[in-house]
């Protein structure tokens, strides 16, 4: 999985060729003031739980607001990192925090695209496959930082490029008024990658036998 990470990396960049550049607009103005990365990372969930409100309002403006403000959360996301590298004030608790507010961040904004599409499509089977797919998400992030600890990698970062292409679809979704497609993406590709993790970790004591 982590070859697969690296090779997302290098393939999707949105975070290295949009939210970046746009969260150094705001490093700028920030670097000289008290305002501290931490409450970025606080600022950036706010963001986020407000995008997640207007998807549940079941509307096409509520899709378009909400689409918006979580593009913007995920630019805020980009910002911390580099305000405190900026300021010289990177911390553990702050990386902590960082992927802590993210997952709680991701519950609402999945839970509410998929909701938002079902009171907006009475599509009942679209609900259960979004709830699915949803719930299956969060499990690969479960199994991702079960592996990464067994084989004792404390790199950080590996899934910014992943979670920032999740919430830009979020927002081109979105802005177009249909989550449907969203909801298959998520389907598959948690399926697969979920599937990928499984047989990584099962694989790992043939590997130590045949060293």
């Amino acid at each position: 999985m982590d070859k697969a990470l690296h090779s997302v990396n290098r393939i999707l960049v949105v975070n290295r060729y949009i939210n970046r550049p746009m969260a150094a607009l705001w490093v700028r103005p920030l670097k000289n003031t008290p305002v501290t990365p931490n409450q970025v990372t606080v600022v950036s969930l706010i963001i986020g739980i407000a995008g997640a409100g207007f998807f549940v309002s079941g509307r096409p403006w509520g899709f378009l607001c909400g689409g918006i403000l979580v593009q913007l959360s995920s630019i805020a996301d980009c910002t911390d990192g580099m305000l405190a590298r900026a300021k010289g004030i990177s911390s553990a608790y702050g990386a902590y925090l960082d992927i802590f507010l993210d997952r709680i961040n991701e519950f609402f904004i999945l839970t509410a695209y998929v909701t938002g599409w079902y009171i907006y499509s009475g599509n009942i089977e679209m609900l259960v496959l979004g709830l699915t797919a949803t719930s299956l998400y969060f499990l690969q992030i479960i199994l991702y930082y079960i592996i990464k600890r067994f084989n004792g990698n404390n790199a950080e970062g590996e899934t910014n490029e992943a979670r920032a292409l999740l919430l830009f679809l979020v927002f081109v979704f979105g802005i177009m008024g249909n989550l449907e497609p969203g909801i298959y993406s998520l389907a598959a590709v948690t399926v697969v990658v979920n599937v990928v993790s499984v047989v990584r970790f099962a694989r790992i004591p043939l590997r130590s036998s045949n060293r």
